[in-house]
């Protein structure tokens, strides 16, 4: 099992930029690929970014490709995800998530572990 604590969001200006960081604890980091989602409220979890278990293949959703930017570290068993140009429609609780195996998948409900969620709000 992994436990998975996000750290990072908080309230910044249309255009600004955050970095939100998924830290892991348990079982081999490197064991997971990993995603980041997001639920605004009112709204279905939506599906933001994945990373292969070593990092080298990514994918992102079309609302977020070319602004935000998913990373990994497996020496420090930490996620991210680099928020740049941020719009006000990016609000949400973002969530990171860990999927053992290596399928790749862009699908929640393909995601065995959880974490609480960051809020990031963005003003216009």
């Amino acid at each position: 099992q992994v436990q998975l604590v996000e750290s990072g969001g908080g309230l910044v200006q249309a255009g600004g930029s955050l970095r939100l960081s998924c830290a892991a604890s348990g079982r081999t980091f490197s064991s997971y690929v990993m995603g980041w989602f997001r639920q605004a409220p009112g709204r279905e979890r939506e599906f933001v970014a994945w990373i292969s278990r070593r990092g080298f293949t990514t994918s992102s959703a079309d609302s977020v490709k070319g602004r935000f930017t998913i990373s990994r570290d497996n020496a420090k068993n930490t996620v991210y995800l680099q928020m740049n140009s941020l719009k006000p429609e990016d609000t949400a609780v973002y969530h990171c998530a860990a999927r053992e195996g290596e399928y790749y998948t862009s699908s929640s409900d393909e995601y065995d572990y959880w974490g609480q969620g960051t809020q990031v709000t963005v003003s216009s």
